[in-house]
């Protein structure tokens, strides 16, 4: 079987449903390569905007400057956020690893295993690496929400891929939650008041995130991507 080599360019195709921030990941994945010094290109893709429906992005990271943008055809990593992408079909893409390049990676959130046996035998013909683990469950676990299931994802290919380190995941995730929305009032105290508390509401958002991102990068450091292994299953 070949050898899998460390690469400096992916293309990342995420699939998921509405409300599990498949868009928000593109975006820190995005300012996270910034923060590195390195490149990247993103772009979301979504019909109707609810809960969900199908919902993609396409991530291009790099560590010399990008130029394409649009879909991203060709893969070298699939982040798969709901099962029913795999198991009903929900996804623009389908099957969910259509155009995915020999040697790659596919991250998928699920409590099960949730491949068929055409779907591996596809899988291991390209010398795939599947990694299964419950996103979810480890949101809830440590977060005490399921909306940090898109923490636990980009920690886990992040922590895969190494293309940056957590201090620049960190920048980037205060960059989305926190941004520049604390500005000293020269008001009322009662103003300054609330204004210290919604930041200090965010400041516990973040640290609960970077806490789910720390445990996903604790768990890919046990995944030896140059196993011949197709399936890695995670208990969360």
């Amino acid at each position: 079987m070949a050898e899998k080599k460390k690469i400096e360019r992916y293309n990342i195709r995420i699939s998921g449903l509405g409300g599990q921030g498949v868009v928000t990941t593109a975006h820190i994945l995005g300012a996270a390569m910034d923060n590195a010094g390195k490149f990247a290109s993103l772009v979301p893709f979504f019909g109707s905007e609810k809960r969900m429906a199908p919902v993609e992005a396409y991530v291009r990271a790099s560590t010399q400057p990008i130029y394409e943008v649009g879909e991203v055809i060709y893969p070298d990593i699939i982040m798969i956020y709901h099962s029913q992408v795999v198991t009903h079909g929900k996804s623009y893409t389908m099957p969910f690893y259509t155009g995915l390049k020999p040697n790659s990676l596919i991250i998928i959130n699920t409590d099960r295993d949730v491949l068929f046996p055409e779907d591996v035998e596809v899988l291991k013909n390209l010398n795939a690496t599947v990694v299964q683990f419950d996103a979810t469950a480890l949101a809830l676990k440590i977060a005490g929400t399921e909306l940090a299931t898109n923490m636990a994802m980009m920690g886990m290919v992040l922590g895969l891929t190494k293309l940056v380190n957590i201090d620049n995941i960190e920048a980037a995730v205060r960059e989305r939650f926190l941004g520049n929305s604390f500005v000293a009032s020269g008001g009322t105290a009662a103003l300054d008041s609330a204004i210290e508390k919604k930041f200090k509401k965010k400041e516990d958002l973040l640290a609960k995130n970077m806490e789910v991102i720390t445990a996903t990068f604790a768990m890919a450091d046990e995944v030896d991507m140059s196993t011949d292994e197709t399936i890695i299953q995670f208990d969360v």
